[in-house]
């Protein structure tokens, strides 16, 4: 691609969107995930939670050595059968459940995708991994992909 055909009509949500994140993936069982991504893979642990409010236990991942700021990978656990991440295992079995985009300013991003005729899940950002500030762009809308949108807590290393 030249920069002939690069659209610049989109520059302020270019401007707001940072880095892709992470890839969240929905696994039964967090500690054997884990495992199964530091034996076979040598990733690390750099974050791990339970988030009540989203019903998930969760780990945060990256490859060893890996500048900061480097894309991770998001290990989701449900808490119980009710949780998103239970109801996503049950249709659809483990596996990949979104990509998330890294923002400056989530509230900025959102307003302008609002504009734009796109459908975001919640209408105010929620509490996210390490206290970051998320919302999700509706799969119908983004071509059956669930994204997340990641605005990194203030004093976060991102």
């Amino acid at each position: 691609m030249t920069t002939e055909h690069v659209d610049a009509r989109p520059a302020l949500a270019s401007a707001l969107v940072t880095a892709i994140d992470h890839v969240g993936i929905a696994v039964p069982d967090l500690d054997a995930a884990i495992r199964w991504y530091h034996d076979h893979l040598g990733m690390i642990v750099l974050h791990e939670e339970v988030n009540e409010d989203q019903g998930v236990r969760e780990a945060m991942l990256s490859v060893r050595g890996a500048p900061v700021g480097s894309a991770q990978i998001q290990l989701l656990a449900p808490l119980d059968e009710k949780s998103t991440i239970a109801k996503f295992i049950d249709t659809r079995g483990p596996g990949l459940q979104q990509l998330a985009y890294r923002t400056s300013d989530i509230e900025a991003l959102s307003e302008r995708l609002r504009a734009d005729g796109v459908r975001l899940l919640y209408e105010a950002p929620r509490r996210g991994t390490a206290d970051s500030r998320i919302n999700f762009i509706h799969p119908k809308d983004a071509g059956g992909v669930l994204i997340e949108l990641v605005e990194p807590a203030k004093d976060a290393a991102h």
